[in-house]
């Protein structure tokens, strides 16, 4: 099984510059850290890979800092870790995020199972997953509480959805995004 994890480099406190002519964020002018719900997407891959065999590769749209992050994910567990990066891709919004990373996902190949976390702390849209599957015309679920079941022609999820939980299955290839609390991430 092929899986590719999307991660992202957050700032990892509250206090962050703007830059006054483009209202971006300057992303070198704090420290940073893994966005805590991509943790959980890591662990999910590799908790499947332990199961199905196969590869985890990690996938960041960023500064060359990010390099940080990514030695991290390999030091967890990941097989190989690709940023993609330029400064034509600062102050991206969802729309030109997910573009560029299902870009980058065709270049690698594709993959079976593309597992993002629910959201970013800095953005906090839960918008970036589903959009990258709908660029990739793939199916998607999101707000994933569990996997029920996996084979190497599609996954079972549950989703908490409100007042309702789904149980879903799902063909490959596919994109799921996965809640905080779905396992404990291992340390680097």
């Amino acid at each position: 099984m092929k899986i590719i994890v999307c991660m992202k480099q957050v700032p990892a406190g509250t206090k962050v510059d703007i830059d006054p002519e483009t209202g971006a964020m300057k992303r070198l002018s704090s420290a940073t850290r893994t966005n805590p719900y991509d943790l959980f997407a890591l662990e999910s891959a590799l908790l499947l890979r332990e199961k199905m065999g196969g590869t985890v590769t990690v996938l960041t749209m960023g500064p060359q800092q990010a390099e940080s992050m990514m030695r991290d994910a390999y030091t967890m567990g990941a097989d190989d870790a690709v940023i993609l990066s330029d400064r034509k891709f600062a102050g991206s919004d969802v729309l030109s995020t997910s573009f560029t990373l299902s870009q980058g996902i065709q270049v690698l190949g594709g993959a079976d199972l593309i597992i993002c976390g629910k959201q970013t702390t800095d953005g906090d849209t839960a918008q970036v997953g589903p959009a990258i599957a709908e660029h990739l015309h793939i199916p998607h679920a999101a707000w994933v509480t569990r996997i029920e079941a996996v084979d190497e022609k599609s996954i079972s999820v549950e989703q908490k959805l409100g007042n309702v939980t789904q149980v879903s299955r799902i063909p490959y290839p596919c994109l799921i995004t996965v809640e905080k609390d779905m396992c404990v991430p291992r340390l680097p």
